[in-house]
């Protein structure tokens, strides 16, 4: 049994869908294809944003702060093309308004619970930066 199920349908294009819903993704090769859909790097990009908002959500729901409008920037560095693995992830949340450095640390936390973030293998660097809107960036690793 699956829950995505992707198929290759031509021209270095692909659709995924998640079985359950019907939902679909369309993908294309940056340097190959077309480049208008994801990539598949855009969509682990867009999966580790996703866990890491939805961790703290649910942290945000138990104690009723509003992370609307809250944002996560990421980008993963890679070896060339031929070789392609990746390097390095950056991560930068920036939230939309400032919170309490208690409030701070339980969402950090929570964002640190993401399993995805937690998948990359022990040599790839994984750097998060917080941006709180009425202040600097705050370093977490």
């Amino acid at each position: 049994m699956y829950d995505v199920q992707t198929t290759y349908d031509r021209l270095q294009h692909c659709t995924a869908v998640k079985r359950s819903r019907d939902k679909t993704v369309a993908m294309d090769c940056p340097y190959t294809g077309k480049g208008a859909e994801f990539s598949p790097t855009n969509l682990v990009e867009a999966a580790l944003g996703g866990c890491i908002l939805i961790a703290m959500g649910r942290l945000a729901m138990r104690h009723g702060l509003d992370l609307s409008g809250a944002k996560i920037e990421v980008h993963i560095a890679s070896t060339n093309q031929s070789a392609m693995r990746f390097t390095g992830v950056d991560i930068a949340v920036i939230m939309p308004k400032d919170f309490s450095a208690a409030d701070r640390a339980r969402l950090q936390r929570a964002a640190e619970g993401c399993p995805i973030k937690h998948s990359f293998a022990p040599d790839i660097p994984v750097n998060v930066t917080y941006e709180y809107a009425e202040s600097a960036g705050v370093a977490l690793h």
